[in-house]
């Protein structure tokens, strides 16, 4: 009896100390969200080399851990490619990833992702600050029940206007870089879809003027029109690879060479004049090559004005959106989501990515304006000249808490500043109506496209090589035979008084 009354009283006195620690266990365990995400495409603090960070970003992954109690395991991809390979060997490894439009193409029809719930598409926060333009967009391509925009822009050129004359002339299509006035002054993407969409572009601009001109006369409505340059643009028969092919090899004699990110830098320091540029990579060396007043040394630091020109046969419209995979944590990705999706935070990605967002909302049309507004209508511009308006009601009609009224989304800037970074982040409705999505290409087209690409990049042997080759081998050849022929007739005879073994 003794023994069982210590117990129990040994028993009550460490049952609060238990069910304290495991009260402080259940708090440390929490809920974990698994992010797959691009390189460098979420709001951060600078990393400093001491390990240490700046304040100089809104650590929006930070703000969410906070805010929800939970943990975010944040990992990043370089390609579209790279992404979809770890998601085949590792399935159910994340619950949100964001790749770009053909490959959430891909993935939708291969049946990869989680649909979102019906009260996400009705009473979400993305739902509400969406742009009306995308959200429309994305119910035309079929996406809205399976991703949601992140960011978006177009494909043109970034160029320094004091190149030539005729610069911006040349430049306003897309057969401009194929000049040889421009030769070793320009790049263009290391990336085969970007850069066959661009060769595509050059076989058939008489074919993509055409259709410009019916569109401009009236002979065909914007929807037919975007449809039938969106086939022309994602041809993939063997004529048109060919012919591709054959056209980004007569380029390649042109250019200075191929970069995927190292562009940017090669035209703030003048290193190239050209760069096949998406939007949010222009607004970036737009930015970065500027000039500005150094607060710290009190001088006006050199720079360069640089251009951003859509050429106007076509161009590419792109998207990067959120999809949850299979087996997703489906409520936690939707609250992710939904924590981006509020403008002040799309603002904040803007700010540290470049890239436009697809949220509109207040705050994000009043960043715009602080970044870009030259003053009001009937303004004058530094030489006397009008300011002219831009107009961005088709992207924020519908989403503001007040403080605007729809159709009145107007931006006034001097005409310069029209083709500067305004035009890179939100593109006009004339340029969007000839933009076409890249479609999804099954596996046997994108066999035949990526060795196309290996064609191209590939380094050209001259025809004297060849025959350099081909002596050489025969060269070997003569030389190896002779060992075989000397190894049979030309053995030691035995010396005198032995005979040869044989088996």
């Amino acid at each position: 009896m003794k023994r069982l009354l210590c117990g129990a009283l040994a028993f009550c006195f460490l049952l609060p100390f238990v069910l304290l620690l495991a009260g402080c266990g259940k708090e440390q365990q929490k809920e974990v969200l698994r992010v797959y995400n691009w390189e460098d495409y979420i709001s951060e603090p600078t990393q400093n080399s001491d390990g240490t960070s700046e304040n100089d970003y809104v650590d929006l992954v930070a703000e969410f851990e906070k805010e929800y109690g939970v943990t975010v395991e944040y990992s990043t991809f370089g390609t579209n490619e790279n992404m979809y390979n770890e998601l085949k060997i590792n399935p159910g490894a994340y619950d949100l990833v964001c790749p770009s439009d053909y490959m959430i193409m891909k993935m939708i029809s291969e049946d990869m992702v989680e649909p979102f719930t019906d009260d996400f598409l009705q009473n979400s926060t993305y739902m509400r600050y969406a742009s009306p333009y995308i959200k429309e967009l994305f119910e035309e391509k079929g996406w809205t029940k399976y991703a949601v925009a992140y960011m978006w822009g177009t494909m043109g050129y970034v160029y320094n206007p004091e190149l030539s004359d005729t610069v911006e002339e040349d430049l306003s299509s897309w057969t401009g870089l194929w000049q040889e006035k421009y030769a070793s002054v320009a790049t263009i993407k290391d990336s085969v879809r970007d850069s066959y969409f661009l060769g595509v572009a050059a076989v058939y601009r008489d074919e993509l003027m055409q259709l410009k001109k019916e569109y401009e006369t009236g002979k065909l409505d914007r929807q037919t029109y975007n449809e039938k340059v969106t086939e022309v643009m994602n041809r993939t028969d063997e004529a048109t690879i060919e012919a591709t092919k054959d056209a980004l090899l007569q380029l390649k004699e042109n250019l200075y060479g191929f970069e995927v990110d190292s562009g940017k830098q090669d035209m703030v320091v003048g290193r190239i004049s050209i760069n096949f540029a998406w939007s949010g990579d222009a607004v970036y060396t737009m930015d970065d090559a500027e000039p500005y007043f150094n607060e710290e040394t009190g001088k006006e630091e050199p720079g360069i004005y640089l251009n951003y020109i859509v050429p106007e046969e076509c161009s590419n419209i792109w998207f990067d959106g959120w999809v949850m995979p299979k087996g997703a944590n489906v409520e936690l990705a939707q609250k992710f989501i939904d924590f981006l999706s509020r403008p002040e935070n799309a603002v904040a990605n803007m700010n540290y990515i470049g890239y436009t967002s697809a949220i509109a909302g207040d705050a994000v049309f009043t960043e715009m304006t602080d970044w870009y507004s030259e003053g009001e209508e009937g303004d004058l511009d530094e030489e006397g000249n009008p300011l002219v308006p831009y107009d961005l009601n088709y992207f924020f009609d519908g989403t503001s808490d007040g403080e605007y009224e729809d159709g009145t989304y107007f931006i006034y800037v001097s005409a310069e500043s029209a083709k500067r970074q305004i035009s890179a982040q939100y593109p006009t409705e004339e340029v969007l109506a000839r933009s076409a999505i890249m479609q999804h290409f099954d596996d046997a087209t994108n066999a035949i496209v990526n060795e196309m690409w290996e064609e191209v990049k590939g380094l050209p042997i001259p025809v004297w090589a060849y025959v350099v080759i081909a002596v050489i081998a025969a060269g070997i050849v003569v030389i190896a035979l002779s060992y075989v022929y000397k190894g049979k007739r030309s053995e030691p005879k035995p010396k005198k008084g032995y005979r040869r073994e044989t088996n």
